[in-house]
């Protein structure tokens, strides 16, 4: 508490902010933890299926730019509660509605639509929150306290399944229980009384010449991501049977990983240089990739899954250099405003190919098998490097 009171500004309400971002972090980690085996177990989705639903879940991502911009009178603290209103409805859908495909990925599209829009006001309203010269402890301290709420709900869910077995009600069970804790939530979040301008860099495109390789990686970064965070998990519920405690498991190893290797390719982008780290990550993609893809013809089966989980984890802490293109993009830029509106472009670009990925992916997989799609992966991280070595250092040695 006595950081946060370090860095946060006392009259800006902070307590309530952090309280709210825990608790929907909570929520989101029991939903998480679930809906994989659920789409698969219950609603019996195929892996193109699957594609299908990513493309709507990633589409809100795609759309915030013109949301926001049509919202662009109302204060972030009012978005940040809209978009909590909105996750209500969608997992109070999700609790209620028949197991039918459509009304199912309708669910996931209404739940999504209201994350991303919190997503795009958190980072907003910690810069407000935080005091002069805090702003990156805020950000930082803002995403440990969501970790930690995600991190109980996969914890929860570990411990639900080790007693009980999967089925509908107990999987009902779980969604009434998010829904609940989301209106616990929406109503501690409707207690933020400030006025916060939300950025005005995020309600357009800006797309400039010299960030043209920007642009390109990002949709070599957003495809091949897609490919992982997508059939990632599906490829161990689908393939291998993996349950939902043991998913929940592999989330929470792959979550506290992160959390520490973060700091750690923070320092090393910072030491070796944004060029460098680009380049090589993606050796070890392939390397990932293809153990992913191959793991069932070269070991026995359950040794084979623990390969897959292995590596699942390593591309979690690989995709954490993505950090680099960032570090990119501030070395070309002359303002911190262009940096931040670049940014947001290429989030919006990373959504146009992941949504793409996502309907293509599922039918490759279901066409081609598993060992093409992680194949494309590793082809696309390859175009990534290539393309990052014709990068030229401005600034940074």
């Amino acid at each position: 508490m006595k950081k946060l009171a370090a860095t946060f500004k006392s009259e800006s309400g902070y307590k309530v902010y952090i309280l709210s971002i825990v608790i929907f972090g909570l929520s989101y980690g029991l939903y998480k933890g679930i809906i994989d085996n659920y789409l698969a177990e219950i609603v019996s989705m195929t892996s193109f299926d699957k594609g299908v639903s990513e493309f709507f879940r990633e589409l809100p991502g795609l759309l915030l730019v013109f949301i926001l911009a049509v919202l662009y009178t109302f204060s972030a603290e009012k978005l940040y509660k809209i978009g909590a209103v909105i996750m209500l409805a969608g997992m109070g859908l999700q609790a209620v509605i028949p197991v039918n495909r459509v009304f199912v990925i309708m669910a996931i599209f209404i739940y999504s639509l209201g994350d991303h829009i919190q997503l795009g006001m958190r980072n907003t309203l910690s810069l407000e929150y935080s005091k002069e010269g805090h702003g990156g402890e805020a950000l930082g301290l803002q995403n440990a306290f969501h970790q930690v709420g995600t991190l109980s709900g996969y914890l929860v869910i570990i411990a639900v399944f080790f007693f009980v077995k999967a089925s509908l009600p107990i999987y009902r069970s779980v969604f009434v229980s998010s829904t609940i804790i989301i209106l616990a939530g929406t109503l501690i979040s409707f207690k933020l009384a400030g006025n916060s301008k939300t950025d005005e860099t995020k309600r357009r495109f800006y797309f400039h010449k010299k960030y043209s390789k920007y642009y390109m990686l990002e949709v070599f970064y957003g495809a091949r991501k897609q490919i992982f965070f997508t059939f990632g998990p599906y490829v161990l519920v689908l393939f291998y049977g993996a349950n939902a405690m043991v998913i929940s498991i592999l989330f929470a190893v792959s979550s506290v990983c992160t959390y520490f290797a973060a700091p750690f390719v923070g320092k090393i982008i910072d030491r070796i240089g944004y060029k460098i780290v680009m380049v090589t990550d993606t050796l070890i993609l392939v390397i990932v990739c293809f153990f992913y893809g191959f793991a069932h013809h070269l070991f026995p089966k359950d040794v084979a899954f623990i390969v897959c989980c292995v590596n699942y984890i390593l591309d979690s802490m690989i995709s954490l250099a993505s950090m680099a293109s960032n570090v990119y993009v501030q070395d070309l830029s002359d303002s911190p405003d262009e940096t931040r509106a670049t940014i947001s472009t290429g989030v919006s670009v990373n959504h146009l190919i992941t949504i793409l990925i996502a309907l293509f992916g599922g039918w490759i997989w279901q066409t081609l098998g598993i060992e093409t799609l992680f194949i494309l992966s590793a082809i696309l991280g390859l175009c990534n490097s290539a393309y990052a070595a014709t990068i030229k250092v401005k600034k940074q040695q």
